[in-house]
């Protein structure tokens, strides 16, 4: 008898070893067969060369979304239609596996990054004091480019990372931070009622929504005439040679004045349209240059399509036109709280001929953050993707943004 039970135990050893080498094969197979630009390929990825990786998932997994520890609770990337989908957030896959970081800046990627504003200027955090603002001297904090965020809840849906940190702004000015970062993915009903529109039958989405709060941890009050800091949300895309960023705004009769088009140089005219309520900017990773709008004229909406690979999409910010905003252009300011609520990046090469991308990103901007000790502001942005029928999406365009994408595409 004891000579039989050993025997059943070898040989539900031998089957648990074969049912877990079969379980590896199939995991290597999937690392092999997943075609690069897929949300499983990035995963795989990101799991093999990050550390802590968050996935929320809706309950038939064709939505997904990826968020990482390693880099502050980035939202990485998202698929619409499950792993054999399209990967949307643009990863930067050479810095990502390499094994030392960069000093300066880690543009590893993802559809949606925490930063704080402002990035130039006399209450700059990106310049140390008596710098030129220029890209030699340009710094990234580490707070929100090398450190790790702490997990303080996790399920299916959605995850909350922290961290809590010290600053010192371009005037010298020492702010005590405590950061929260939520991130929710998003059923059809709640995407539907963020957009205010019925979302169409035929057409697949991925939605997330971010709570961001900054709590002013020190015990001075935070004050405009040592500075004011703002929460910075940036999306990084893949673009193609066909991808437009559009970005519709209340119309009036100065609204031009309104938009900042000279961040890094005159933009050429074939580059950015600007009409009486929406502007068109070409963001195809070959020419850098930015943009963006006032809160006087913006809506709280911009938006993408890419008409190689039919993708359209949508980023909900929050605008106040009655609030102060940061401004964050490389030079020292004469109105330093008259910055943009939305901007748009389309990178391209340096002078040197070097280039972070390609890639290009929709960011927008909190008020600027005017905290007494002890207080928190918060700061929500929604992000959505959609896949279909042209036919479909273009008419779905036409509702959300007022736009015709045949005129567009032309």
């Amino acid at each position: 008898m004891k000579n039989i039970t050993l025997g059943w135990i070898g040989i539900l050893v031998i089957l648990a070893a074969c049912n877990n080498a079969t379980n590896k094969n199939v995991a290597m197979e999937n690392d092999v067969t997943a075609t690069k630009g897929t949300y499983a390929y990035d995963a795989n990825f990101l799991k093999k060369h990050t550390g802590k990786v968050i996935e929320l998932s809706n309950e038939d997994s064709t939505a997904k979304v990826l968020l990482s520890a390693d880099y502050q609770g980035r939202v990485m990337t998202s698929t619409a239609t499950g792993d054999s989908g399209t990967s949307f957030g643009w990863l930067n896959y050479d810095l990502i596996a390499a094994p030392i970081k960069k000093k300066q800046f880690n543009p590893v990627g993802g559809e949606e990054r925490f930063w704080m504003g402002p990035e130039g200027g006399q209450y700059s955090l990106y310049f140390n004091a008596g710098d030129s603002f220029n890209i030699a001297h340009w710094q990234v904090p580490s707070f929100i480019d090398t450190k790790t965020y702490l997990v303080t809840q996790s399920d299916k849906t959605a995850a909350t990372f922290t961290k809590k940190t010290t600053i010192v702004n371009f005037s010298g000015t020492s702010f005590d931070v405590a950061i929260q970062r939520k991130i929710q993915l998003l059923s059809k009903d709640q995407l539907a009622a963020k957009l205010k529109i019925t979302i169409p039958a035929g057409i697949k989405f991925v939605g997330f929504e971010t709570d961001n709060s900054v709590t002013n941890a020190g015990s001075n009050d935070w004050t405009k005439e040592k500075g004011l800091l703002s929460i910075w949300l940036l999306g990084m895309f893949t673009p193609s040679e066909n991808t437009v960023v559009i970005i519709p705004f209340y119309p009036m009769p100065n609204a031009r004045s309104f938009i900042t088009d000279n961040y890094f140089g005159a933009i050429p005219q074939e580059r950015l349209l600007v009409n009486d309520s929406v502007l068109y900017f070409t963001c195809d990773g070959k020419f850098r240059s930015k943009i963006g709008l006032s809160p006087v004229i913006a809506k709280p909406i911009a938006a993408s399509y890419d008409f190689k690979k039919n993708v359209l999409t949508i980023i909900i910010p929050q605008v106040d036109k009655n609030a102060a905003y940061v401004n964050s252009k490389w030079e020292m300011q004469q109105q330093p709280y008259k910055g943009d609520v939305i901007n748009a990046y389309n990178d391209g090469p340096l002078a040197d001929g070097t280039q972070m991308g390609p890639f290009y990103e929709v960011e927008s901007s909190s008020p600027a953050l005017a905290l007494k000790k002890g207080e928190t502001s918060f700061y929500k942005q929604t992000t959505c993707h959609f896949q279909g029928e042209y036919s479909t999406l273009k008419q779905f365009a036409k509702q959300l943004l007022g736009v015709e994408l045949d005129t567009i595409k032309k």
